[in-house]
């Protein structure tokens, strides 16, 4: 089973989550004039916990990608900030009846980050080039937040 990975636009992503980037008018001029504030470009969902900044350094990965498994997390967002200005692989699925239906792929432009909603079921972070290095925003606190699908027959991404 193929699929194909597309442009990461905030259209095409809106069913999954959030696409984070400062396009468009700022919201504010802030700095002395110095810097543009785009503001509130994720939402936070989280439940029993608190948010946390934590950094991932994945290994890079390449196309075509073997997708064989997807998370979620049914208590709170995750946010995949790049900490370089390298392309990453998104991948997301819709919910069907507590399982991933077809995912989709996408591919991030230079300075774009994500924030897959809560429950969303999504791949594993999939940087192709080094240094493979995020900050990533998620939920903190007891419990577990994580469920694994793994699909009985591997999808193939190509780009």
């Amino acid at each position: 089973m193929k699929i194909t990975a597309q442009p990461l636009t905030v259209k095409a992503f809106a069913p999954f989550g959030d696409v984070i980037e400062a396009t468009g008018t700022p919201d504010k001029i802030i700095n002395q004039g110095n810097c543009r504030r785009f503001h509130d470009r994720a939402r936070l969902d989280l439940h029993g916990g608190r948010a946390g900044v934590s950094l991932f350094k994945a290994r890079p990965r390449s196309l075509p990608y073997k997708l064989d498994m997807v998370e979620r997390h049914p208590d709170g967002a995750q946010t995949f900030i790049p900490m370089s200005e390298h392309p990453f692989l998104v991948i997301a699925a819709p919910d069907e009846n507590g399982a991933p239906g077809r995912p989709l792929a996408f591919l991030t432009a230079p300075g774009q980050a994500v924030n897959f909603a809560r429950g969303t079921w999504h791949g594993v972070l999939t940087p192709l080039h080094a240094p493979g290095l995020f900050a990533v925003v998620d939920r903190i606190g007891p419990g577990s937040n994580l469920q694994e699908y793994w699909f009985e027959t591997p999808y193939t991404v190509t780009g």
